[in-house]
């Protein structure tokens, strides 16, 4: 589960995807009491139906955390994630979709804090219709082999 990858070891172009997550009623519930996020197109079902989307619809903040959850598949002891940007809800998730995430190492540039480099995922979300619900870029911190602190 522990792990050491540097930042020379990432190529970019490589890419990982995780197997699939239904998102649930009770996912979306969860989310609005976590963030008091009650908005109607969440949570009121009769007033969706008159909406464009017609049926209620995720957080795309609930998206994004489960989609990150998603991708947390080992302990990386010399990088941190720095942070995300360029985050968009491209289509809505609705409740009994199923997402899966692909991530692509897109970009890899030194960091000012010496021994550092900075390692850029383009993280792509998407429902089982093969659709991109959501994009966004994460940013890793990673030491630099010659670094090394053992």
């Amino acid at each position: 589960m522990f792990t050491r990858i540097y930042f020379e070891d990432y190529r970019e172009g490589d890419t990982r995807e995780t197997i699939g997550r239904t998102i649930t009623e009770t996912d979306i519930v969860m989310h609005a009491g976590q963030t008091g996020d009650f908005f109607p197109h969440h949570m009121d079902a009769e007033w969706c139906k008159t909406q464009p989307f017609k049926e209620r619809i995720a957080h795309g903040t609930l998206i994004f955390s489960v989609a990150v959850g998603m991708t947390a598949s080992l302990i990386n002891e010399v990088a941190f994630s720095y942070g995300y940007d360029r985050l968009r809800f491209i289509k809505p998730v609705f409740i009994g979709d199923t997402i899966r995430v692909k991530v692509s190492v897109k970009e890899k540039r030194t960091h000012k804090k010496p021994g550092m480099g900075l390692v850029t995922e383009l993280v792509e979300v998407f429902n089982q219709r093969q659709e991109c619900v959501l994009v966004c870029e994460h940013i890793l911190l990673a030491q630099l082999k010659s670094f090394q602190h053992d």
